[in-house]
C-alpha cells in the first residue's frame, strides 16, 4: 500500500473508533491532513469546535494563526502534515485526559511511522509531553523547552523535534504571538541548515 492509502486506512479506523467515550459527543473525527510524505509534521492537542464541524485540523481561529506561521516558513498546508494527539474533540475544549491520550495515540504513532517526517513540531504542552515521552526525555513545561531543537529517535525514526506554543495561545496574548513568530523564524533557520525548505 502507498503512504496515502495507509493514511486513509488509519483515518477509516479513526472514524470507527469506540475506544473512549469522545465518539459519543463528536460531530466528526479529525484524523489529520496533509502530505503523506511530509518532511515536516505538526502535532497539536485536540480538535476544537470548527475542527469538529469540518473534520479537518486547525480550521478555526488557531488555524488562521497557524497558516500565518507557515507563511513565515514559506510552506503551505499541502506540503506538511498536520495532526493532533486526540482525533476527537473533548467536550467544551477541555484538556485531554491521560486515558484518552493513551487510547488515541496509537493512531498518531502509526501516522508518524507512515509519514517518516524529518522534523516534528509539537504545538503545546500535551503534544510536546507525549513526543518527549517517546524520546525518553523529561518534560517540565512548554515554556522551558519551546524554541529549542531536540534530536533523537521517535518510534525508531531519527527526527528533530521542535516544541512551541499552541497557536491558540496567540489568540489570548500578543506576547505569545510574538514568541510564536520568533520560534517559527528559529525553525525556518533550522530547516534551512538541514536543507529541508525545498520540499
Amino acid at each position: 500500500m502507498s503512504k496515502l492509502e495507509l493514511l486513509k486506512e488509519i483515518a477509516r479506523e479513526v472514524s470507527l473508533c469506540r475506544n473512549c467515550t469522545l465518539w459519543k459527543t463528536r460531530k466528526n473525527p479529525v484524523p489529520g491532513d496533509g502530505n503523506p510524505s511530509a518532511t515536516l509534521m505538526f502535532i497539536g492537542e485536540a480538535p476544537g469546535y470548527w475542527e469538529d464541524v469540518k473534520g479537518k485540523p486547525f480550521v478555526g481561529m488557531a488555524g488562521k494563526t497557524l497558516d500565518f506561521l507557515l507563511s513565515i516558513l514559506g510552506v503551505s498546508r499541502d506540503e506538511v502534515f498536520i495532526g493532533n494527539v486526540l482525533k476527537c474533540r473533548p467536550p467544551r475544549n477541555r484538556d485531554p485526559s491521560p486515558e484518552e491520550i493513551r487510547l488515541c495515540t496509537p493512531f498518531l504513532d502509526r501516522q508518524i511511522k507512515v509519514i517518516e517526517p524529518r522534523f516534528i513540531v509539537t504545538l503545546g504542552r500535551h503534544s510536546t509531553s507525549y513526543i518527549f515521552s517517546k524520546m525518553g526525555l523529561e518534560f517540565s513545561s512548554i515554556s522551558a523547552v519551546r524554541g529549542k531543537l531536540f534530536e533523537g529517535q521517535v518510534l525508531g525514526l531519527q527526527v528533530c523535534v521542535f516544541p512551541t506554543y499552541h497557536p491558540a495561545a496567540a489568540l489570548y496574548s500578543g506576547r505569545n504571538r510574538e514568541v510564536l513568530e520568533k520560534d517559527f523564524r528559529t525553525l525556518k533557520a533550522a530547516l534551512e541548515r538541514y536543507g529541508l525548505l525545498n520540499f
